[in-house]
């Protein structure tokens, strides 16, 4: 049992990503190779950290855009071990802003924590004349171990996120994420959180369930879902393609289809025949928006079913999720 007397920890798990990259010289903030830097490396470069009760670990060192099935499941099982604990009050992840928000989301759906579990990123490497890392990481482990602070949050440009609304918006920009309509959680100033309104506790609708993750450790794949887009001109050529491809080569048969539709879901007349030729042929259709703000409204007739209020990047591993019986 944890002494009462005796600040509790926070556990830093690095993933790798832009914050932990190095660029040949100082100021080339594109050109740079991604996971270089140790999480330990990345903690001792923030002086208000130190003496803080933190533990580091590092789970992966990659960039993000290659984030997949294996490093999810050592993380989720990590996450789970560490908020078990009775002294860490919390979890900080390190992780690359490209997937950030798809990460945030399957260890919502996966782990339903209702300790706090923050990812954090960088736009800009370690060696950038300003590197944005340091103050994010600070301000991570600062909402990490918030009183208020609840489930899985995102951290970055001093702006606190809910997973299940945080989307990368800007491919440059320091402050490269939003929440949509939602708005953001809270913000951190100068060390302290205001927060505008408090997280939610998903651990009290859908409680951690270590069945759900043990099957999960026990996949080889996830359930192949594809994420497409209709537009102008568009066509079931794709739909059609992985269809056949499958007949072919069943392992590769898709389970799953998410679409990104125009406007409210709308689909080209041709896509949307293709995708229910793939529904008779027992494929699981979704259908989100590209739109960046909103969702679809449900109502017209005859239509696939909505995500929602998902994006297509989280509606994609939602269904993935939901085939796999989780």
């Amino acid at each position: 049992m944890a002494d009462a007397k005796t600040p509790l920890r926070r556990v830093i798990l690095g993933t790798g990503g832009t914050i932990a990259g190095r660029a040949a010289r100082a100021g080339d903030n594109v050109g740079y190779v991604a996971g270089q830097v140790s999480a330990q490396d990345l903690i001792a470069a923030v002086p208000p950290l130190a003496g803080l009760p933190l533990e580091v670990e590092q789970v992966a060192q990659i960039d993000s855009k290659d984030m997949g099935l294996a490093v999810w499941q050592r993380l989720a099982e990590r996450v789970a071990h560490h908020l078990a604990r009775e002294d860490v009050a919390g979890v900080v992840i390190t992780h690359g802003t490209d997937t950030l928000e798809e990460t945030a989301f399957f260890l919502r759906a996966v782990l339903s924590p209702t300790k706090p579990v923050v990812l954090t990123c960088a736009m800009r490497p370690s060696t950038a004349l300003v590197p944005d890392g340091p103050q994010n990481l600070l301000d991570a482990v600062t909402v990490a171990g918030d009183p208020q602070a609840h489930g899985v949050l995102a951290v970055c440009a001093g702006s606190v996120h809910a997973a299940e609304h945080v989307t990368k918006v800007h491919t440059y920009r320091v402050d490269a994420f939003d929440s949509g309509d939602a708005g953001p959680l809270g913000l951190v100033e100068e060390g302290r959180v205001r927060w505008l309104h408090l997280p939610d506790r998903p651990g009290t609708e859908t409680p951690f369930d270590a069945q759900r993750l043990q099957r999960l450790q026990q996949a080889t794949a996830l359930p192949r879902v594809h994420w497409l887009t209709s537009h102008a001109d568009a066509d079931g050529v794709q739909v059609l393609a992985l269809l056949a491809y499958g007949d072919a080569h069943p392992e590769a048969m898709p389970q799953g289809l998410v679409v990104a539709g125009t406007g409210n879901g709308t689909l080209h007349q041709a896509l949307e025949a293709a995708l229910q030729e793939a529904v008779s042929r027992g494929v699981v259709v979704r259908r989100s928006s590209r739109c960046a703000r909103g969702r679809v409204i449900p109502g017209v007739a005859g239509a696939l079913a909505d995500t929602q209020g998902l994006s297509p990047a989280k509606a994609r591993i939602a269904l993935a999720l939901e085939l796999m019986g989780m």
